[in-house]
């Protein structure tokens, strides 16, 4: 493996969690400003987070029998994991596209979104069907990841300059 692709698998980490990070909060204020028609709708047909789930279910098939805590940090780490995951898709962008900065991390939240939450999620039964929530919800979600992705355009960006490296 070259040192690029190490540099940018070490920077990883940081750049998804600061991401996650920029995009709760986006989350949680958009959430506040849907109607409330459409907040109990999606209260109603939410079986949990879908990171909580993950983690139930994965500690069920192992046979895990977990405490209330470690079912937390369980979960935690799904939630950070994936993030963590996905922020070298910004990294291959920048490098194998034309892209700028921000054009390329607004499509990192966007195809995270997109294959992340609106289809690994309900596919692996982490949430309710997509039919079932409101349109406010999957938009929320987009925002959020939009988010999600410039934070990690940025925190990469930041890091390749301190590093002296470029995209």
């Amino acid at each position: 493996m070259n040192r690029t692709v190490l540099t940018d698998l070490a920077l990883a980490p940081l750049a998804g969690y600061a991401g996650t990070k920029l995009m709760e909060p986006v989350g949680a204020k958009l959430y506040q400003l849907e109607s409330q028609a459409d907040r109990e709708r999606e209260d109603a047909v939410r079986p949990g987070a879908p990171y909580a789930l993950a983690a139930d279910k994965t500690a069920d098939l192992l046979g895990l029998n977990l405490s209330d805590k470690n079912k937390e940090r369980l979960s935690l780490l799904f939630h950070y994991g994936l993030a963590i995951q996905w922020a070298p898709v910004y990294a291959v962008l920048r490098r194998r596209t034309t892209l700028g900065p921000a054009s390329a991390g607004l499509a990192t939240g966007a195809a995270m979104s997109l294959i992340a939450d609106e289809m690994m999620t309900p596919a692996l039964g982490f949430s309710a069907p997509n039919r079932a929530y409101p349109l406010s919800t999957h938009v929320r979600g987009f925002v959020g990841h939009l988010v999600f992705g410039l934070g990690v355009a940025a925190t990469t960006e930041l890091g390749w300059k301190l590093l002296g490296r470029r995209p």
